[in-house]
């Protein structure tokens, strides 16, 4: 069977190569994608997140990919592609001597292709979403890094209109354009008079849908009036999605160019994607994706129904890190909070300073991060950063979630990463608060279901570069230890081992367990 074929070659390959990245589980992810790509058998694994950030796990579902007989679909971002295509797809090639053709593009190859086709996210979802042949049905499909697949399934489903579009809809509706420019009108001052906020955005409210809808309605009675007159393509998705049940209505408003743009998307993708599960055997692979190895809640938010599902644990001695958890400090929500915060990361800066590396300090608060930003940059210099890339080789980055990971991976590996809070989404947003209000109305626990989750996620992936040098992570949210949710985060956090009080040692010497409270 090709499970054994797999195990045989893949053991031997790890053996003779001296630069493969350790990681234990190789051969028990291989044998389960071989698994799966012989029975047909979908499966959602989890790597974890220490070896999810490095990769460490992709030759295990590539030796199978390469040795499989028929066809395989590998659909993973542009910089993963990359880097097989450059580095763990010939070394494989090589040392197993298969010739299996690979191609790279965002649709299936002409003739009778056999082969292994790299593909974007965007491309495949795009042709499965809108039920295009791009891609043939029944071949099976490895998709890495489905810790994203919500957020580019939204991508794909949300239709925007942009200022420029209210142009195109008056060209191509000349006897309604006073129509169209009261509407558009209407709609500004409307926009306009909600307050400002650091999302720079705001939940389209029911007047502002009537507006849109008597403009609809008018325009859809000339067409149906003249046969020659068509919607632009824009507005006609637009209008389709605005009149589906369970759809997100929101604004961006540019206020410095006094401009708005409108965007429809569904609250939950788990509808759009349960069907596209089915046409295929899928292996889906992530780092953190939920707490249970079972993945109820992330299965459910991704319409993901009976599939094998295995969740590799951490390894402790390589990625293990040092947290550090102080009591006694305000509560987040307490004005107390900033002054206690910034004292508290200029004493961890000051113990950290003989100790080479990148420090990190990440805040979620926007107007919390630039005033913590220009306060350190007063003590610290032009080590200080605001979410910049460039930074000296002791450089104190100052940065949000967003940027953290969009970037972490081009920056060397942190020695301290601080966090302020824990990465909640906040209810201030209001594409967050039309997610809860839309849990309220179905009366489910949004806490649970949605808050929880995405901020664990979102923890495990931020902290994924300290377990490289297991560094310390200094966690200053006291609800951590006051809060019934407290145990999730630590059991997300870990292998840990936490530090009671500060010491500049903890920076040299890392790994000196004998100072160390362990968890596991």
């Amino acid at each position: 069977m090709i499970e054994a074929e797999v195990h045989y070659s893949l053991h031997n390959f790890l053996r003779s190569q001296d630069r493969v990245p350790f990681w234990p589980h190789h051969l028990t992810m291989a044998r389960l994608v071989a698994r799966a790509l012989r029975l047909g058998r979908s499966a959602l694994i989890q790597v974890g997140a220490g070896c999810g950030y490095q990769g460490r796990y992709r030759l295990s579902y590539l030796a199978p990919a390469l040795m499989w007989h028929e066809p395989v679909i590998m659909v993973a971002p542009e910089n993963v592609q990359q880097r097989l295509k450059s580095m763990e797809i010939p070394r494989l090639q090589q040392w197993l001597q298969v010739n299996k053709v690979i191609r790279t593009g965002d649709r299936w190859p002409d003739g009778d292709f056999q082969g292994l086709l790299l593909t974007s996210p965007q491309a495949w979802l795009a042709a499965r979403l809108k039920q295009q042949n791009d891609f043939p049905s029944g071949v099976p499909t490895i998709i890495d890094g489905v810790d994203d697949v919500e957020d580019w399934t939204c991508s794909q489903l949300t239709i925007g209109i942009q200022p420029s579009d209210w142009d195109e809809l008056m060209l191509a509706c000349p006897l309604q354009v006073e129509a169209i420019r009261d509407a558009r009108v209407q709609l500004t001052q409307a926009m306009f008079q909600h307050p400002a906020n650091p999302y720079e955005c705001h939940l389209i409210a029911l007047p502002e849908q009537e507006i849109l809808q008597r403009l609809y309605k008018r325009l859809d009675e000339q067409q149906r009036e003249a046969s020659c007159f068509y919607l632009p393509k824009t507005w006609q998705n637009f209008w389709q999605q605005f009149q589906t049940d369970g759809q997100l209505l929101w604004a961006k408003i540019n206020r410095r160019q006094g401009l708005f743009s409108l965007y429809c998307a569904p609250i939950s993708v788990a509808s759009a994607l349960a069907p596209i599960w089915s046409k295929q055997p899928v292996v889906l692979i992530g780092s953190a994706l939920d707490q249970d190895a079972e993945a109820p809640i992330y299965r459910q938010s991704v319409g993901l129904s009976d599939l094998t599902c295995l969740k590799f644990s951490a390894d402790r001695h390589n990625e293990l890190i040092q947290l550090y958890l102080p009591d006694k400090l305000p509560l987040p929500n307490t004005p107390q909070f900033q002054a206690a915060f910034i004292e508290k990361v200029n004493s961890l800066i000051s113990l950290s300073a003989t100790a080479p590396g990148l420090t990190v300090i990440l805040v979620g608060d926007m107007p919390l991060k630039s005033q913590v930003g220009a306060i350190l940059a007063a003590s610290f210099g032009s080590r200080v950063q605001v979410e910049k890339t460039c930074l000296d080789d002791n450089g104190i980055l100052v940065s949000g979630w967003e940027f953290w990971r969009e970037h972490q991976r081009v920056l060397p590996a942190p020695q301290l990463l601080v966090i302020a809070t824990l990465p909640l989404p906040s209810l201030e947003n209001p594409l967050v608060a039309g997610r809860v209000a839309d849990y309220k109305r179905s009366r489910l626990d949004w806490f649970r279901l949605y808050l929880l989750p995405t901020a664990l996620n979102e923890l495990q992936r931020a902290i994924a570069p300290v377990r490289d040098r297991q560094g310390v992570v200094a966690l200053l949210d006291n609800r951590v230890l006051h809060r019934s949710y407290g145990s999730h985060v630590l059991a997300a956090l870990s292998p840990l081992a936490r530090i009671n009080y500060l010491d500049s040692s903890f920076f040299s010497q890392p790994d000196n367990s004998a100072d160390f409270e362990s968890i596991s």
